[in-house]
């Protein structure tokens, strides 16, 4: 193990009760938690200053949980910025999930361009009209590729003073720290330049629950996300890869962001962890209320029979893959690529075994084909279940299997290769997964980049792409899936829920509708099978009930495709 930087950092809201001067008032706007900053104003205010420290995260959305009262009032105006160097509904995405929040009270949103970095407000209430503004501190600043970002930061107004002026949090200082500290690193050799290289934080800020759905303000998760795309980034600019390239092989960049009292930041290189053993019990496949252990997934899969094929992980973990030879038009089933989205593991499970049960059957199901990524997400659920944790998304190489070319080995995704060569499948049911709540990046623009389209959830959406010639069978694959999927009621209520809050937010959602169903199809030369489905269910950081419904989701996914298939290929 390898220690390439280890630092304390004081606490933004330490220096600001420090430095006050009894008898002065101020308002500053810092990255922390809401009792964490009233516990800072009753400091300032047994020394004789008055101080109001607002949220420089979601200001709009903190605003109305703490200081803005929404009693009496009928009918809500909301004023928002645009900006040239922001896409145009930044500010609209950065008020998610106001929407809900108001309840049935009716949301206005308009854009204003006035330049300035302030919410107007117009509150109609039973006895008039209240206006007010919200301000939302930001910054302009170029990331280490030269990209340009306006993104959230401190702010600190003494009273008198208009404008105020920009404080560095504590919360920047670590991330700039983190990236400084990689960047400076040699790295020898070619890639992977490591097994693990872990970022370890501590601070002292508490997930905030919003109460709609699985929303929470969370500055842990936040920071989690902008370190692991940020440092993923830094290496596809070290290799001189495109920007966002998926085959880029650093190893896997592992954000460990933990609460804690102090502000901590430690970076080391480390071997791959150990496999976690199993719980000591777990729920039944059919019932799971959270991701199963790989042990599980295996003896599932043993009872699901078939013969056997299996490759390793860069880590040496296994693959496994099962296949049945049958009658029918043949179809591979998979799940777990991206190991943070865990419902298509189960899905997959769940219906083979049943299909194992239909004569004639002809698949091939793996339904954990990411097994190092598997791991990384266990050791960060036990931090905090109801995070996303996409430095688990990638795998042992921090690469996606998918896009390997091939000729690149003998990994993970020689299961894939020798199931569509055993079974001569045509059709790929690639069971995935997005978060089921917001995902930002604070510290980079607000919006995720290369994943806007991923930032607020939209429901259980199908993804159809097929090769040239195929438009047909993925036509009619697709409406009688989405037929199929329609005629669930919970399903399609939470679906409408999704959508509608995502399009007041976020815009047009861009989905094509197959009887009711969003969907997006393309033609695309480079896919594997002739067809592939890829199912994207709101799963990352559920659990309960609703991970049961997701998985649930996933395997009516694929028994209706498996039977569509089947219907369209005698056709043919």
């Amino acid at each position: 193990m390898t220690v390439i930087g280890d630092r304390r950092f004081e606490r933004t809201l330490d220096r600001l009760v420090r430095e006050a001067v009894p008898g002065t008032s101020f308002e500053a706007w810092t990255f922390d938690d809401r009792e964490s900053r009233l516990r800072a104003e009753r400091i300032l205010a047994a020394r004789g200053v008055s101080a109001r420290i607002r949220s420089a995260y979601k200001p709009l959305v903190h605003a109305f949980r703490e200081e803005i009262d929404l009693a009496g009032v009928r009918r809500i105006e909301l004023g928002y910025p645009v900006r040239p160097e922001a896409p145009s509904n930044r500010f609209r995405l950065e008020a998610y999930p106001l929407a809900a929040l108001v309840g049935d009270r009716p949301l206005d949103m308009n854009p204003h361009e006035e330049g300035t970095l302030t919410y107007r407000l117009r509150l109609h209430r039973v006895d008039g009209i209240e206006e007010r503004e919200v301000f939302a501190p930001n910054r302009l600043h170029r990331d280490e590729g030269g990209a340009l970002h306006l993104s959230p930061t401190g702010w600190l107004r003494p009273a008198g003073e208009i404008e105020g002026a920009r404080i560095a949090t504590d919360y920047e200082a670590i991330f700039e720290a983190a990236l400084r500290l990689v960047a400076d690193h040699s790295f020898a050799g070619p890639e992977p330049f490591f097994e693990e290289l872990g970022i370890l934080v501590t601070l002292p800020a508490a997930d905030e629950p919003l109460g709609v759905a699985h929303e929470a303000s969370s500055l842990r998760e936040a920071l989690h996300e902008d370190l692991y795309f940020s440092l993923l980034a830094h290496f596809g600019r070290r290799t001189g890869r495109p920007v966002g390239d998926r085959r880029l092989r650093p190893g896997q960049i592992v954000p460990e962001v933990a609460m804690g009292p102090d502000i901590t930041l430690r970076i080391e290189f480390r071997p791959f962890a150990p496999t976690l053993p199993a719980p000591a019990e777990e729920e039944s496949v059919e019932t799971a209320r959270e991701p199963l252990s790989p042990e599980i997934v295996a003896r599932s899969l043993e009872r699901i029979g078939g013969e056997r094929m299996l490759a390793l992980s860069r880590a040496g973990r296994p693959v496994e893959a099962r296949y049945h030879r049958g009658s029918d038009a043949a179809v591979l089933i998979s799940g777990g690529q991206h190991a943070n989205e865990t419902t298509g593991t189960i899905g997959a499970l769940r219906a083979a075994r049943r299909l194992a049960a239909r004569p004639g059957a002809h698949f091939t199901v793996s339904p954990l084909e990411n097994p190092d990524g598997t791991e990384v997400h266990r050791r960060l659920r036990a931090l905090d279940p109801a995070h996303m944790h996409h430095a688990a998304r990638y795998t042992g190489f921090g690469d996606d299997l998918e896009h390997r070319e091939p000729n690149e080995g003998d990994g993970e995704e020689t299961v894939r290769r020798m199931a569509v060569e055993g079974s001569g499948a045509r059709l790929h049911l690639n069971l995935h997964g997005y978060p089921a709540h917001e995902w930002t990046r604070p510290l980079s623009g607000y919006v995720p980049a290369g994943f806007a389209q991923w930032t607020l959830p939209k429901g259980f959406f199908l993804i159809a792409r097929h090769h040239p010639g195929w438009e047909r069978e993925t036509e009619q694959l697709l409406d009688r899936v989405t037929r199929h999927l329609a005629t669930m009621p919970a399903l399609v209520a939470e679906n409408r829920r999704q959508i509608a809050l995502y399009e007041r937010h976020a815009g047009e959602t861009g989905f094509n509708y197959r009887n009711g169903w969003p969907c997006l199809v393309s033609a695309e030369a480079r896919a594997g099978l002739p067809v592939t489905l890829v199912t994207e269910y709101p799963d990352e950081t559920i659990g309960g009930t609703a991970f049961e419904a997701g998985h649930a989701a996933q395997m009516e996914a694929v028994l209706a495709a498996y039977e569509a298939w089947q219907e369209i290929m005698a056709l043919a």
